[in-house]
């Protein structure tokens, strides 16, 4: 049902952001200093395993990264193609499982990253631990993992629905509202985004998109499966990032 959900939210993706464009440029500067900061050696190939709609490979490749990117969505994927011919940018994106990303590029890479809460995803300990460990794999001595993900510890939370704004977006004539329905049970938690295309009419286009799940997994627990991976040196950065952005030596 993920699939099929980023699958359809594809077409709409940018509009999550107030403006994407800033902050792929945005993004892409602080991922950047904190690769140049903690990596031990110089990175400069680098393995985006979650990229959507290319938000952080693209802006890394501009700064010069040799960027490779999947996702599990095949129409983020093809988005992502776009996106990075428009910036006139060369990126091999290819469809990918986290959890077997390194069939598809086996590296290894200088630097890893899943951002933008992608690793939640994964609904449990066992699936999280088997795609750190490909990221361990497709992770060259001396370089690095970067894991950005909301802060479920800090996150108000009950089983339940609660509605979670997202943007507005201005249309000739109107404009474009985002909004999610969080539905919780337990760890995990059901989102449904409606997308609303306000053009000053009686009427307005709304797509209603089911079956984003997420599993409400810790920032420590993340920390100990990417050690059990094998990574060395492991600790979070809770403020450099737009979100907690964990960060892993090899």
């Amino acid at each position: 049902m993920t699939n099929q959900f980023y699958d359809q939210l594809a077409p709409y993706y940018k509009y999550i952001y107030q403006d994407w464009d800033a902050s792929v440029t945005r993004q892409a500067k602080i991922l950047d200093e904190v690769i140049r900061e903690y990596a031990k050696l110089s990175a400069k190939t680098l393995l985006d395993a979650s990229c959507g709609i290319g938000t952080q490979s693209i802006g890394l490749a501009r700064l010069g990264y040799e960027v490779c990117a999947s996702d599990f969505s095949t129409g983020e994927i093809e988005r992502a193609k776009i996106e990075a011919t428009n910036a006139g940018l060369s990126v091999d994106f290819r469809v990918a499982d986290m959890r077997k990303v390194s069939e598809v590029f086996p590296g290894p890479f200088d630097v890893v990253i899943s951002c933008d809460n992608s690793i939640p995803h994964l609904l449990s300990d066992a699936d999280i631990l088997q795609a750190f460990k490909q990221f361990f794999q497709c992770t060259k001595v001396g370089g690095l993992c970067l894991v950005s993900v909301r802060d479920y510890a800090q996150m108000e939370r009950q089983d339940g629905k609660k509605m979670v704004p997202r943007t507005i977006h201005p249309l000739e004539g109107g404009a474009l509202l985002m909004f999610d329905v969080w539905e919780f049970d337990r760890d995990q938690y059901e989102i449904t985004t409606y997308i609303i295309e306000d053009q000053g009419e009686s009427e307005a286009v709304t797509h209603i998109l089911h079956g984003g799940r997420y599993f409400c997994v810790d920032i420590s627990t993340l920390e100990k499966l990417l050690l059990k991976a094998g990574f060395r040196e492991v600790h979070t950065l809770q403020e450099r990032f737009f979100q907690p952005l964990i960060v892993a030596l090899k």
